[in-house]
């Protein structure tokens, strides 16, 4: 006898000015399930979650709970209804502490009901610590959610999903900013989530996440259903094959680019106690990963070269000439480039235009006298738009509307429309479907062939070791380990990125 799904969209369109973004969608979940939903960026994914959410409403269709139809019209009316959503893109509200952003909506009062009552902070946050030691998380729930790494804020949004008790819990890229030990403590609580019968809808871009937890799995291709099957019927190339609709061979395409000169010297470069006396240099046509555990500096240091951090010290040459980078100006002027870790905070002005996102750096190059040329601003613009394939219905459309994949591509368009000799990729591919990151992957090449040097930070081990030429690997701010690309493995970046108290006994001393 099959059991009643505990959810079924059936049928579900929506389109978004002229643009259709999902075309007779369905999806089934069963209780208990880990359901995997998969495709490209830009296929659909979020849009129909947030139409389950309450976030949008679809143009047609039905969802069924239980058997019986509903209509969310918000998210609070989803989440009465036990259905809860961890977002890709987070949104925590900075000046509030953690435990705030934990019961955000649903805060526990003390005093009489109605405008009496007043918010128990105390209360809060010492359900937050329960929830924290059940799980096995180091943060105080009385941070401000402003202090905390990208990768904490992540931890602070699964915690609150599951706080909620939901019946029915979306997962968007839930592990894009973990460590390997978090990831094992969300798939522990997964695990046991789906024992108590709670269906999960897991969105991730990470394969091995997938066969990993993953009972079935639906696929999305550009808007339409194409499958969904148990997940012990699949292997990576057959869903690769289906998401993408042709075979993708060579997973990190290799670009072989001559590497020449020293184009950067860093020495004795500190911004602590974050990063501690770090020397390294980087070549011409050179690709230089840098890899590490959370919490390794590798961002303070590129933040900090970048002129993010004017308190930092140390030397800094390039092509050989000392320079001083006290701010990001000093560094776009030296053809130097940031694509940040966080293209939401810190990479896009989300509620501008896509055209205005891409030449916002480069106006000062692009009309030197001060006066905008509307005209020559969109044949830029549209150049961009066409050699990074971003998919929009318009140049004017907000960036903010635009999937996550597109927004990466957008912000990279920005960076290289100011033709740096430098480009320091943070996470580029954070969040990004695997075609998507292919696509990334063959553009880097395409820089350093043409001459240009690439610094590149990933926490996904077989990215950084399938791209790179060279890696240096941080622990504690300082680097533990550099690996010529003959000798890269695993386990020899593991060892290095586990190296904790190196250098304790010198900084006694510092």
């Amino acid at each position: 006898m099959v059991s009643v799904p505990i959810l079924e969209m059936k049928n579900i369109n929506k389109s978004f000015s002229s643009v259709k973004v999902l075309n007779d969608v369905q999806l089934s979940i069963q209780p208990g399930e880990v359901h995997a939903l998969m495709g490209e960026n830009g296929a659909g994914k979020s849009t129909l979650m947030n139409i389950l959410m309450g976030v949008h409403s679809a143009d047609s269709g039905e969802i069924y709970l239980d058997g019986a139809k509903i209509v969310n019209s918000n998210p609070k009316e989803a989440m009465a209804k036990g259905i809860s959503m961890i977002h890709q893109e987070l949104n925590p509200v900075l000046d509030m502490d953690v435990s705030e952003n934990i019961f955000l909506g649903r805060e526990i009062k003390k005093g009489t009901s109605g405008i009496l009552s007043i918010v128990n902070k105390k209360q809060m946050r010492h359900e937050t610590q329960k929830l924290f030691d059940a799980v096995g998380i180091d943060i105080q729930p009385s941070a401000l959610m402003r202090d905390l790494s990208v990768a904490q804020s992540q931890l602070v949004e699964i915690i609150k999903a599951i706080s909620i008790s939901a019946r029915i819990i979306i997962m968007d890229e839930p592990t894009s900013a973990i460590t390997e030990k978090e990831v094992d403590i969300l798939f522990e609580q997964i695990r046991k989530l789906r024992e108590s019968g709670v269906a999960i809808i897991y969105i991730s871009h990470k394969m091995e996440e997938i066969f990993s937890i993953a009972d079935s799995i639906t696929v999305l291709r550009d808007g339409q259903f194409v499958s969904s099957d148990n997940a012990s019927n699949l292997n990576k190339d057959k869903l690769i094959k289906l998401m993408v609709g042709r075979e993708l061979t060579e997973i990190f395409p290799k670009t072989e680019a001559e590497i020449g000169e020293v184009v950067m010297e860093v020495n004795n470069y500190s911004f602590k106690p974050k990063v501690r006396n770090v020397n390294f240099n980087l070549r011409r046509g050179e690709i230089l990963g840098i890899a590490g555990l959370v919490g390794a500096g590798r961002s303070e240091l590129v933040e900090a070269l970048f002129g993010v951090h004017k308190s930092a010290e140390g030397s800094l040459f390039i092509n050989g000439q000392d320079v001083k980078i006290r701010q990001t100006g000093d560094a776009i002027k030296n053809k130097i480039a940031l694509i940040t870790e966080d293209r939401k905070q810190t990479g896009l002005n989300l509620i501008a235009s896509i055209e205005d996102n891409i030449t916002i750096v480069s106006l000062d190059k692009l009309f030197p006298r001060g006066v905008i040329n509307r005209h020559k601003e969109d044949e830029v613009v549209d150049k961009s738009i066409v050699k990074f394939g971003v998919k929009a219905a318009s140049k004017k459309n907000k960036v903010q509307s635009l999937s996550g994949g597109n927004q990466q591509k957008v912000v990279i368009a920005k960076w290289l429309l100011t033709d740096p000799q430098i480009i320091i990729m943070d996470e580029p591919t954070r969040g990004i479907d695997v075609g998507a990151k292919r696509d990334i992957y063959l553009l880097i090449g395409e820089l350093v062939k043409a001459g240009k040097s690439v610094l590149m930070i990933s926490s996904e081990i077989q990215e950084v070791m399938g791209v790179a030429d060279r890696i240096l690997v941080m622990a504690e701010g300082r680097i533990t380990g550099e690996l010529e690309r003959k000798d890269f493995s695993q386990e020899k970046i593991m060892h290095y990125a586990s190296q904790f108290n190196r250098g304790k006994e010198d900084e006694e001393t510092e």
